[in-house]
């Protein structure tokens, strides 16, 4: 487990993080939301302990990240937004890295660059963006971690690799592994990460599951405006309108509807997903 209590980072005067309480469990894949600059990318940095929390704490299973032991470092990956070319075929390059991680397996790295149709012979450094970050998600997968962090990973992926990623996310990481994804691309991910997390720079708005999202608001897809709708947007033939689940009825959840829901209606959202 991954527990965060009362976080707060600042860069120099400039507080980015206030007051971020949250736990992770594994056997998810966390979807982790929120506006430009409220500071995903930051929590996912200190959350593998490339920096260091001005003030609360962060405890990975009795450890802190900040710590950077090896017991932990070689149980965790950290994928940027912005992957490295390196002066190195993707064959050799994962050979030589893979054994910083005890359970690197060579196979599993060949058989996803396979599925994102990759070449594990071409040269990291003559690839494109897309295919660069492609590579270093085989790596990531193959590596076998415990806690992934990935931002932004579908960012340069054309269509049929989000497809991939999709796919491969989901047939690679097991039980064992907690996975962070910080994304604005929700429709990339739409049916892939649960629980969602949506954060403000003061506060964690929502920690949930979708299961818990539907149970407490309802999603329609009709043509008839409510009153109560708590969100709207016009789609072709008709509209989505989110609202309190007063009735406990079943909707399938839109990420995107949802999210504009909190950010408009942040006091009225929050407390119904309290724990």
């Amino acid at each position: 487990m991954v527990k965060v209590e009362n976080l707060a980072f600042s860069y120099g005067t400039l507080p980015v993080l206030k007051n971020i309480s949250l736990e992770l469990v594994s056997g998810n894949i966390y979807g982790l939301l929120g506006e430009n600059g409220v500071g995903k990318t930051t929590l996912l940095t200190l959350l593998c302990g490339l920096k260091k929390p001005l003030s609360g704490s962060i405890d990975v299973d009795g450890r802190d990240p900040f710590d950077r032991k090896p017991s932990l470092l070689q149980e965790q990956f950290y994928l940027p937004d912005e992957v490295s070319p390196v002066h190195s075929s993707a064959k050799n390059f994962a050979l030589e890295n893979g054994a910083l991680w005890p359970r690197y397996d060579n196979a599993k790295f060949l058989e996803v660059m396979q599925l994102l149709e990759m070449d594990p012979e071409q040269h990291m450094d003559q690839m494109s963006a897309g295919q660069l970050k492609k590579t270093w998600i085989c790596f990531a997968l193959a590596c076998n971690a415990r806690y992934y962090y990935m931002d932004e990973p579908t960012n340069g992926l054309d269509i049929p690799s989000k497809a991939q990623f999709r796919k491969a996310i989901t047939k690679y990481t097991g039980e064992e592994s907690m996975i962070v994804i910080s994304t604005h691309q929700v429709r990339d991910l739409e049916n892939v990460i649960d629980p969602i997390i949506i954060l403000d720079s003061q506060e964690v708005l929502v920690n949930a599951s979708l299961e818990e999202i539907s149970s407490k608001l309802y999603f329609d897809y009709g043509s008839q405006v409510r009153a109560d709708a708590l969100y709207m947007e016009q789609v072709p033939g008709g509209c989505i309108q989110v609202y309190p689940n007063a009735a406990a009825e079943e909707s399938k959840v839109n990420l995107e509807a949802f999210f504009n829901t909190v950010h408009a209606h942040k006091d009225v959202v929050k407390p119904l997903f309290r724990k």
